[in-house]
């Protein structure tokens, strides 16, 4: 869980960019994002197939500029 304390002297703007930066950096939303909701075995391994080709994709693209 992420926490951030407001250091003396410190804005509640700098602290909030602090506590995203954290949040981001400990993946927190994605992890979220992942647990809303259940995906089946089966669905879960067609979406990590279509991020594969995705990646390929963009790959074999930059590869040829």
């Amino acid at each position: 869980m992420a926490e951030v304390r407001l250091q003396e002297g410190e804005s509640l703007e700098n602290a909030l960019r602090r506590f995203k930066r954290k949040v981001q950096q400990e993946d927190i939303i994605k992890e979220v994002k992942r647990h809303s909701y259940y995906l089946k075995p089966g669905e879960k391994r067609r979406v990590k197939q279509a991020l594969a080709r995705k990646r390929n994709r963009k790959k074999t693209r930059h590869e040829q500029d």
